[in-house]
């Protein structure tokens, strides 16, 4: 039976997606870097030393280490900058409502998100009380595809994982789901999320309703 719900962040409860966008591009110009938004889609997902990785192998750089902590701590301070403007209007439609609803069914509720500022972000949502585990890039070693922050949020629930639906809305965030053995919600296109149990377009169309006819034999 299904009795945990674990929710990736960006692109799930809230879409912080504008604002890495933003910082990678900033670091990225000051870098003398080629930095567009097809490589930014590659970023979903994964961590921010992942990331990082990512964008100098794409330039055919290398640099030693140390270089690439501050350069990564640098993207992060201009993002953390903007999470300030952040409120709890910043819900993506559809998400306040099922964690609403989620909290009013008695579901226990995780947060399984890769972003070390995951508390920050949820603090300036005023979202922190909907969870009673919040699992975040400080919580694991290892990130997606790794099935690691999932094992965590179901772990410290209480929950085997076939006991809980991860809702993601990267191809590598359904990976780790799938890694893991729990039941999973895709959120987005076909093309990137199209691999979980059941995929949405939108927050907005996967309401408890609809996630519990498709799952119907597990509530």
């Amino acid at each position: 039976m299904i009795k945990g719900f674990i929710f990736d962040l960006d692109g799930v409860i809230t879409d912080t997606a504008e604002l890495h966008y933003a910082a990678w591009k900033k670091l990225s110009e000051d870098m003398d870097w080629d930095f567009d938004r097809d490589l930014n889609e590659k970023l979903r997902g994964i961590s921010r030393m992942d990331s990082i990785k990512v964008i100098m192998d794409h330039n055919g750089v290398s640099l030693d280490e140390d270089t690439v902590v501050d350069l990564a701590t640098k993207k992060n301070d201009i993002y953390v900058e903007s999470l300030d403007d952040m409120t709890p209007e910043d819900y993506l439609p559809g998400a306040r409502e099922l964690l609403t609803h989620l909290r009013s069914e008695g579901f226990r509720v995780a947060l399984g998100s890769a972003s070390k500022n995951a508390q920050k972000v949820l603090k300036q949502l005023n979202a922190t009380h909907f969870f009673d585990v919040i699992g975040d890039g400080n919580s694991v070693s290892k990130s997606k595809p790794a099935p690691d922050i999932f094992l965590y949020a179901s772990e410290k629930m209480g929950l085997p994982p076939e006991n809980c639906i991860v809702f993601e809305d990267a191809e590598k965030g359904i990976d780790a789901a799938k890694a893991g053995k729990f039941h999973s919600v895709g959120i987005g296109p076909e093309e990137r999320v199209g691999h979980a149990d059941i995929r949405f377009n939108t927050m907005k169309e996967a309401t408890l309703f609809e996630v519990k006819s498709h799952f119907k034999d597990l509530f």
